[in-house]
């Protein structure tokens, strides 16, 4: 278990921090010849996070057009629906930034979950052409955090089925509305080239501190403890 803390004064800093950074990376992806794929997240931080890589794309003339966008999880869902993290991403990035639709990769949330998991797997290994039992690896994915630690959609008190699964992503059932999602697994975070994870509000204090203890049985926690090293932007203080 590793990790690196970015301390944020507040959601404000901690977008534009997180925003900056990526463009580091994408900037650096582009001048290296290399792909650069990515796992986007939902909720409140990561809109305004994704609304000021937008901005700053522009202000510093990084394009993202070479950039390929999956998610994290997806709520079952119409791409139309309020609660559709699709929706939230096309919002304040995919337009603005006039990504090609070519290089958006959404989970199908208008389908049952074990058919858009299966989809979304099989769509992440055409564009990597990782075939057979290997993981493919994405080169970033971006967790959000709740109150209860619980990250994409791998919440506490998940059955084995979706803790061990072996899959890239699967179904599963939260206990927040709407509860039919689809995420990324264990394995799949564990594989992945860098994890940030985007934690705002002080009412996530205890679930943070919880998740960065040793041994710690929350979902970022196993999260933590299965990788090498993840990066923390965070405002929360303590």
């Amino acid at each position: 278990m590793g990790h690196e803390r970015i301390q944020a004064a507040d959601d404000v800093e901690l977008a534009l921090v997180a925003a900056d950074r990526w463009l580091d990376r994408v900037e650096a992806a582009v001048k290296a010849g290399l792909p650069h794929r990515v796992a986007l997240a939902g909720g409140r931080i990561t809109k305004r996070f994704l609304a000021t890589v937008a901005t700053r794309s522009k202000e510093r003339g990084i394009s993202l057009a070479g950039v390929d966008f999956f998610w994290g999880d997806e709520r079952c869902v119409p791409p139309g629906d309020p609660e559709s993290n699709h929706r939230l991403a096309q919002e304040a990035l995919l337009v603005p930034a006039e990504i090609a639709s070519s290089r958006i990769h959404r989970v199908l949330g208008e389908l049952d979950p074990a058919s858009a998991a299966a989809l979304a797997e099989q769509e992440l290994r055409r564009v990597t052409g990782v075939e057979g039992a290997a993981m493919p690896v994405l080169d970033l994915v971006f967790l959000g955090m709740g109150e209860d630690a619980h990250v994409a959609s791998l919440f506490p008190g998940a059955i084995a089925s979706v803790t061990e699964s072996a899959c890239v992503y699967v179904g599963t059932t939260g206990p927040k509305p709407p509860p039919r999602r689809v995420t990324l697994t264990y394995r799949a975070l564990a594989a992945a080239r860098e994890v940030w994870v985007l934690a705002s509000g002080a009412g996530k204090e205890a679930a943070l501190r919880a998740s960065l203890e040793s041994g710690s049985q929350t979902p970022l926690g196993r999260v933590l403890r299965e990788r090498e090293k993840t990066m923390i932007l965070t405002d929360i203080v303590g």
